[in-house]
């Protein structure tokens, strides 16, 4: 029975089933009937670090913003909530991020809600409104605490990131374990492995983007439910230590889960780094000079960026690479295991022609001219999300 309701979910994730045989369906018309579900968007920590107003037009100065996520056919947005791992009172600041949401959903109670599961969602996207769930990025984040995890849960957090680069006391990342190779022990700690345990009683996603090897075999040996990586690539494609390994991506369609690919150039196209350190060693004077400031080395990076914006383009890749990478999973596993996490307002760079959340359609119109049927888009841009959501609810 439980695999009959998921299985039914899948095929609810379009909005209408009209009669138009796929031959004579435009990209538009599959992009507007599907479901679109993105994992990861920081605009709630611009929110909180550059006073940003989500429900005003941030045209030029963030990827996304509430009209414009309409304009892109986004239907679910899994709101990243997010601090570095060296922060003191992360969980306050997690409750400010989510305090962020909450004040923007209030202003507009008809073009978003908060939903607290895939029944929910359904009902949002019936009403044409956006459905809003928040996924904490940092295990930090829940201060040693699984009273707090539940609180965040409590909250609308789906999901939790284990890692962040700068890990918990109880999961090594991705960024631990290839920095400090000779590091021991790896993996999960007893205590994280009563997390992964909590989660999965919550019906809270666990999300091993970020994770280190050894945290994401840990989290496999231990999860009863399947898994996100809301986040990353294919490794083979790009050898950053922030995608997945075929290894590790076959486990995850066996553990009936889904990769939900990332947008930045650096995880999408293997040319990237070595063109991104040239670009910066032109400019070495004036990044030193916005560094010592106190300009923070992450928005000093936009900053620049937005400065030369035509030196900028030359280092994005083109769509065409992101969808290799799609492509990539679905040839190893197939189109059950893979969906849509931009990393949009945690990314400077962006694909072209992928300039921000209006830009979704392009996506679909790749996935179309590359061949996909119209029942495998659908799946890629939400069903298969939806249909994990739905097995982490399940028995709770």
């Amino acid at each position: 029975m439980r695999y009959f309701i998921i299985l039914l979910l899948v095929l609810s994730a379009c909005k209408s089933k009209p009669d138009k045989e796929l031959e004579t369906k435009t990209f538009e018309e599959i992009h507007k009937e599907a479901i679109l579900v993105d994992t990861h968007n920081d605009i709630l920590m611009k929110t909180v670090d550059l006073g940003m107003i989500m429900d005003q037009d941030l045209t030029g100065k963030a990827h996304s913003d509430l009209n414009r996520w309409k304009k892109g056919g986004l239907d679910v947005q899994l709101f990243s909530v997010y601090s570095d791992g060296a922060i003191e009172n992360a969980y306050a600041l997690a409750n400010r991020q989510m305090d962020s949401l909450d004040a923007v959903i209030a202003r507009n109670p008809n073009k978003i809600t908060k939903a607290a599961n895939t029944n929910a969602i359904l009902k949002a996207v019936n009403e044409n409104k956006i459905a809003a769930m928040f996924g904490v990025e940092g295990g930090h984040m829940m201060e040693d605490d699984l009273n707090k995890l539940e609180a965040l849960y409590k909250r609308g957090a789906r999901y939790l990131t284990l890692t962040h680069n700068v890990a918990p006391s109880w999961a090594t990342s991705a960024a631990d374990e290839t920095s400090n190779p000779n590091l021991s022990p790896k993996g999960l700690t007893d205590f994280g492995i009563q997390v992964v345990k909590k989660m999965n009683a919550l019906g809270m996603l666990i999300d091993v983007s970020h994770a280190g090897d050894q945290t994401f075999w840990d989290v496999i040996e231990n999860t009863s439910k399947p898994i996100i990586a809301s986040h990353s690539s294919v490794y083979s494609l790009v050898p950053n230590r922030r995608n997945l390994k075929d290894d590790q991506i076959k486990a995850i369609a066996k553990n009936g889960g889904v990769i939900q690919v990332n947008f930045h150039p650096g995880f999408i196209d293997p040319s990237f780094g070595e063109k991104d350190m040239a670009f910066f060693k032109k400019h070495t004077i004036e990044k030193d000079s916005l560094v010592k400031s106190g300009m923070n080395a992450w928005y000093m990076m936009d900053y620049m960026y937005k400065k030369y914006p035509a030196e900028a383009n030359l280092l994005r890749p083109p769509l065409s690479t992101l969808i290799d990478h799609i492509d990539y999973i679905v040839k190893l596993v197939g189109a059950d295991y893979v969906g849509l996490g931009s990393d949009f307002d945690g990314i400077n760079l962006t694909p072209l022609p992928l300039d921000d959340v209006t830009t979704y359609p392009l996506i679909t119109k790749a996935l179309v001219e590359k061949g996909y049927s119209e029942k495998d888009i659908v799946k890629i841009l939400g069903g298969n999300f939806l249909r994990v959501l739905k097995a982490n609810e399940s028995n709770n």
